[in-house]
This record gives C-alpha cells, sequence and structure tokens, in this order.
C-alpha cells in the first residue's frame, strides 16, 4: 500500500505485500490468479503464488475449482469482530427503513479523511434499487453520508455549508456528488464511537425526500439504544 499512496514505508514490508495481495483477491469481482496477482503487485509469480498459499493456509482466500483465488471463509469471522455492537443495533433499523422506502440503507464510519460503510441492508420490498458492498469509500467532505459524520463533530472553520445544514436539522442530503443521478440521505448516529451515519441511496428525488424522517429516526433509535 505504500507504493501506491505514498506513505512512509514503516514496518513490516513481507506484511504489507501480503496485505496488498489479500485486498487485491477481495476487490476483484471474479477472484485472481497468481499470474493476474503477480502482474498486480509487480512481483514475479512465485512470489504471488507464495503469498496466495500462506492467505489460504490461514483462511483469508480460497482457490476454486477454477484455479482462480477468491476470498475465504475466515473473512467473514473478521467483519462480525469489527463494531459489533454498533452493527448489530443498526442492522434492524436499516432493514425497517430498507423495507419501508424501498431502498438500500448502508450503515457508514468516519475514518481519517474518508467514510466508510461497514454494513448494508437492501430491501425486500423492491426488485430495482441501488447496490453495492460494504467497504465502499467515500471522501468525508463530499456526499451525504460524509455531510453526516462531519455534523456528528464538532463546528470547524470553513466547513462546507452542507455540514452546517445538516447539524442544524439533523441529515445531510446531496445529489449526484458520488454517483451520478443518485441522491442521498444521511443521518448522524448519536452516542457512536467512531463517529456513525445511517445513509440511503436512491435514484428518485421524490423516494429520497421521502425518506428523510425515516433516516433520522432510525439513526436516532440507534443513537438511543447505543446509550442504554
Amino acid at each position: 500500500m505504500a507504493e501506491q499512496t505514498g506513505r512512509p514505508q514503516v514496518g513490516s514490508q513481507t506484511l504489507a505485500r501480503g496485505l496488498r495481495a489479500l485486498l487485491a483477491v477481495v476487490d476483484s469481482p471474479d477472484g485472481m490468479t497468481s499470474q493476474q496477482l503477480a502482474v498486480e503487485l509487480g512481483v514475479h509469480r512465485s512470489i504471488a503464488y507464495r503469498l496466495l498459499q500462506t492467505l489460504a493456509d490461514f483462511g483469508f482466500v480460497a482457490q476454486s475449482t477454477d484455479g482462480r483465488y477468491r476470498g475465504g471463509s475466515r473473512l467473514a469471522t473478521l467483519a462480525d469482530a469489527y463494531l459489533p455492537t454498533l452493527r448489530e443495533l443498526a442492522i434492524p433499523a436499516m432493514r425497517e427503513v430498507a423495507n419501508e422506502v424501498g431502498c438500500t440503507v448502508s450503515l457508514f464510519i468516519a475514518e481519517g479523511a474518508e467514510a466508510v460503510s461497514i454494513e448494508l441492508v437492501e430491501p425486500t420490498t423492491a426488485t430495482h434499487h441501488i447496490a453495492f458492498k460494504a467497504g465502499m469509500r467515500t471522501p468525508i467532505n463530499r456526499g451525504a453520508a460524509g455531510y453526516a459524520l462531519l455534523a456528528a463533530g464538532p463546528q470547524v472553520a470553513e466547513e462546507p455549508v452542507e455540514v452546517t445544514r445538516a447539524r442544524e436539522r439533523g441529515y445531510a442530503t446531496s445529489s449526484g456528488e458520488i454517483e451520478l443521478g443518485a441522491y442521498a440521505v444521511a443521518a448522524p448516529i448519536p452516542n457512536s464511537h467512531p463517529r456513525a451515519c445511517l445513509n440511503l441511496i436512491t435514484y428518485r428525488e421524490d423516494q429520497a425526500r421521502s425518506a428523510e424522517k425515516f433516516i433520522l429516526n432510525a439513526a436516532r433509535q440507534v443513537g438511543e439504544a447505543l446509550s442504554e
């Protein structure tokens, strides 16, 4: 990751290379062969193969019958271990909103300069809706989720007007800032550490407007549960 981000290389380069290999496999929708991973990392195929075998030994990746490596079952354990209380309390509220409005609802947290989706619930009441996977990252200073997360923190000088507005009314909105033609509504979850918010996204403006009260109430509900 250091080579890609320009950050100084501290710690183990071997570990960093292994983590880059894991992320490459997980982010690939069709999995990866050892040769593809070698190209991705800029290493010899034998090195890529050893990295994949080590990850497979620990259950983080698994080789399919087609010879390609994909995410392994151990990843589910890691996901369940991340902020379990927040996720456990948020999912029922997210499911209720998703089915009520007919849109995908996601749980975002603040991580540095990014808003990161760590959980999502798709509606069972609608066949057509925007879908994306957990792990999506967006700039924290753009889009409804980012605005809501910033609004959950202290007011700062020259903050985006959308953040100030979100702090005043309890939820944030955006249009086309993350995905062209999409509308989003997000509300910060009180009492959450790290800062978190519920976010809903749709291609219909009327649907987004009607969802504002549902997202706001759901976020407050989760916040109250966290304080108990």
